[in-house]
């Protein structure tokens, strides 16, 4: 029996900001490192799925996205697969869809980049 609860829903801009930017956390309160390790690593550990709700935000810079989700490849040493079976990327606002394509981009980057450095 798997001990993990089922599904956790991040909505960004209710449980983050509806202003998330920058890498590090010197880069001002609502960073991707942040993000990464304050919500969604614990979600992912607590969770048997994770959907991370992009609506109500204003936008996002690549930076934080890179750092949030790319990183949890190459910093939270997390797979892509093991993303692709526990972690959804959504919105169902059309000019925020770029983002979710934009972060699911990092996630497949930091996969390509871990795997050639495995080599």
């Amino acid at each position: 029996m798997n001990s993990k609860r089922e599904t956790k829903i991040i909505n960004i801009a209710v449980d983050f900001s509806e202003y998330p930017a920058g890498r590090f956390v010197e880069d001002g309160d609502y960073n991707g490192t942040t993000f990464r390790e304050q919500h969604l690593i614990p979600a992912l550990e607590n969770h048997a799925k994770v959907c991370v709700v992009f609506d109500g935000v204003a936008g996002f810079g690549s930076s934080f996205l890179e750092e949030a989700f790319g990183g949890l490849i190459h910093r939270g040493n997390l797979s892509k697969n093991f993303l692709d079976e526990h972690m959804q990327i959504t919105t169902n606002e059309p000019e925020l869809q770029i983002f979710v394509e934009l972060a699911q981009r990092f996630i497949d980057d930091a996969d390509k980049l871990k795997l050639a450095h495995a080599c």
